[in-house]
């Protein structure tokens, strides 16, 4: 990964949210430690517009990794905030500091497991859009219980849709798409709904993801689904 220029984790802060998750057996204290720490916006169950310190509609994306659509929408969307998940701590400093040298107050990304973090910290029909580009695969069967679509996963994708919302789902992986698609079936509260027509990209920065950017030079197929919240 190409290193932006240093920034001090003063200027990344308006950036980043921190979002300790509680060792086993601490859940019930986690309140109390993060007030006692000074976190004010951490508080459970999250309030969007102290988070952002507006009322604007909020969108999460999981799993953003070097943060092109975050920065792309966050640019092109300035009425609506995002919020990215990222495991990866690395990427959220990453992507922080690209943020940051655009003074991108509507984006404020996490380094955390999004299947805690939504079932932790977000309320029931809070949410106007779930993003999940590309999805790692897992292939080895001793790893599938990594995969970040799950049936717990997904109903918790449900849960937090207001709505009307939408959960937009891209794969390079016909088998993992297909499968995931079986399992949204069962949602009874998303319906499929047809996903924008992709346009022809204009320059470097006109993808979906780094990852779309990849692919799509290499002429892979990419699968693409949209689901709305009844």
């Amino acid at each position: 990964m190409r290193r932006g220029s240093r920034m001090s984790m003063e200027e990344l802060a308006p950036f980043l949210f921190e979002a300790a998750r509680p060792r086993h057996g601490e859940e019930q204290e986690l309140p109390t430690r993060m007030q006692s720490a000074g976190l004010d916006s951490c508080h459970l169950p999250l309030d969007w517009s102290r988070v952002f310190g507006n009322g604007n509609p909020v969108e999460i994306e999981v799993g953003f990794g070097k943060g092109l659509f975050l920065v792309s929408s966050g640019c092109a969307r300035p009425g609506t905030n995002f919020f990215g998940i990222e495991i990866e701590r690395k990427y959220t400093l990453f992507t922080a500091t690209r943020l940051a040298k655009r003074g991108l107050r509507n984006v404020k990304v996490a380094a955390c497991d999004a299947r805690w973090f939504l079932e932790a910290h977000v309320k029931a029909g809070s949410v106007a859009a779930v993003h999940v580009y590309f999805p790692d695969p897992w292939w080895k069967n001793r790893h599938r219980k990594r995969r970040l679509f799950t049936e717990p996963f997904a109903a918790q994708c449900a849960r937090v849709l207001a709505g009307g919302g939408h959960l937009h789902l891209v794969s390079d992986v016909e088998t993992y798409f297909a499968e995931t698609v079986s399992m949204l079936a069962q949602v009874d509260v998303l319906t499929p709904s047809r996903p924008a027509e992709v346009k022809d990209p204009e320059h470097e920065m006109d993808f979906l993801t780094n990852f779309e950017r990849k692919y799509r030079r290499q002429g892979r197929s990419i699968h693409r689904g949209l689901w709305r919240r009844s």
